[in-house]
């Protein structure tokens, strides 16, 4: 009887850990993959402070997919296109100081979420607008490149 008990529970321990690597190895590559996506995020992140900063149109270009919408602190509506135009009329806007802080970025499969705190100066249509604000990014991966597909950001409380 004790016999016939070995093979069984030998069997069974054999599945239980060829099953437990090939798991392991699952998550490990989606974490890799979350990572990747994590630290090109930060890195477009940044890149559009340096871009706003700049002037740099080619940032919006590359990087915004053609349907992007954003809602402003100010309580605006903004598309792709209207701030590109806006770059190009840059006696009425320029950015004359920029910083984020408190950047997080969550992964979700094709689409990641940034959050962060932004601190600013610029003239915007003539006006000169300094506030700090939250802003919260929605990110798409398409054909393997990340692209902005949304914003939101709301002024901070003082």
């Amino acid at each position: 009887m004790r016999l016939t008990r070995y093979p069984l529970v030998i069997l069974a321990v054999v599945l239980a850990v060829s099953a437990f690597p090939a798991t392991a190895l699952g998550q490990t590559n989606h974490s890799a993959t979350d990572a990747a996506a994590v630290a090109t995020i930060t890195q477009m992140e940044n890149a559009a402070v340096k871009a706003d900063m700049a002037g740099d149109s080619s940032f919006v270009e590359k990087n915004y997919t053609e349907n992007f919408t954003s809602g402003s602190s100010w309580g605006n509506w903004e598309t792709k296109q209207s701030i590109l135009a806006d770059l190009k009329d840059t006696k009425n806007n320029r950015t004359n100081s920029e910083a984020i802080s408190d950047l997080s970025v969550r992964v979700y499969g094709d689409t990641a979420i940034a959050t962060y705190k932004s601190t600013y100066d610029s003239l915007y249509h003539g006006d000169r607008r300094a506030r700090t604000i939250l802003t919260t990014d929605t990110f798409v991966r398409q054909s393997g490149s990340w692209k902005l597909v949304a914003s939101h950001s709301s002024e901070l409380a003082k």
